[in-house]
């Protein structure tokens, strides 16, 4: 590369910092902060002369101020280094592993990586229609179908999307957005359709409101554009415990405060959806479901 010269109005030295930062931002676009780089410079014209550079630090440790430093230093010698030369920039980089609490050592691995190792994540590898691909995978999990280890595996399943889309009349030609989801939790009105964007149970995009014990989640992976199954929660985001309401997790249940426990019955149901609270004319209260209100006559003479 070469570094164009500076308008007669702005600050020569200032300028030069700016572009190497620049050139230097657009070198480490693909490296992590955690991440080691070590960056060098050359002169092709002085072939005789050893590479300045940067030494490997983190990637977070690389400043404007650092960067400045190591062409002071170079001014300073009898180098001939002058800023509209041709420069050599070579890039080292080495990924590094990321420490999460407990001692454990986790790789830094893509959801195609995890989709793909993780045995509670059905891996969908179809490329065209995994949209509905994947839903017919959950659905038949849910149901407890015949079909689920064949549709899971790639079998019989092409046919049943064909249907599915003629049917619901969705293209997925150019993707699946969040109103094609929509449109299919309508058809699909007995599930609760919920979409995790990440291996976290509150990196949700899109959640289907509807009072059902039927639940299909899905994993959509944003760097491939695909989507995969999760067939349990618990072990794909590898936490004891998930809350279903209010999209948490904790390793311990009772420490969980969950916002969307239920007041009457303290149960953390997915009732909390409901938008329509039905009156009890004898207690004057407003219950969440048709569960809770059939549980306040089942009452004892005690809990009254």
């Amino acid at each position: 590369m070469r570094l164009l010269p500076p308008t007669n109005n702005s600050d020569p030295v200032g300028y030069f910092l700016g572009s190497v930062n620049e050139l230097f931002e657009y070198a480490m676009q693909d490296v992590s902060a955690s991440d080691m780089v070590e960056i060098t410079f050359q002169n092709p014209v002085n072939k005789n002369d050893k590479p300045i550079g940067i030494s490997f630090r983190r990637k977070v440790q690389l400043s404007g101020e650092v960067n400045w430093s190591v062409f002071e230093k170079v001014s300073q010698s009898n180098s001939r280094f002058n800023a509209f030369d041709t420069l050599v920039v070579t890039v080292h980089s080495v990924k590094m592993s990321v420490v999460f609490g407990y001692g454990i050592k986790i790789m830094r691995r893509t959801l195609s990586v995890m989709a793909h190792l993780k045995k509670r994540i059905v891996e969908v590898k179809v490329v065209e229609n995994c949209l509905a691909h994947a839903l017919m995978i959950a659905i038949a999990k849910v149901d407890n179908d015949a079909n689920y280890k064949a549709y899971s595996q790639g079998w019989k399943i092409l046919p049943v999307d064909r249907d599915l889309l003629e049917t619901t009349g969705i293209d997925l030609a150019s993707g699946g957005e969040i109103p094609k989801l929509a449109r299919f939790h309508e058809h699909f009105s007995e599930y609760m359709i919920v979409v995790y964007q990440g291996l976290r149970c509150d990196n949700i995009i899109f959640e289907g409101r509807v009072e059902s014990v039927k639940r299909l989640n899905l994993l959509y992976d944003e760097v491939e554009w695909h989507c995969h199954v999760i067939t349990n929660l618990t072990g794909a985001m590898a936490n004891p415990y998930a809350c279903k309401a209010c999209n948490k997790s904790c390793r311990i249940v009772i420490t969980l405060i969950c916002d969307l426990t239920c007041s009457d019955f303290m149960t953390n149901t997915p009732c909390a959806f409901s938008e329509v609270r039905i009156s009890c004319d004898e207690c004057n209260r407003h219950f969440r479901c048709r569960k809770c209100f059939d549980n306040l006559k089942q009452s004892t003479a005690k809990r009254k």
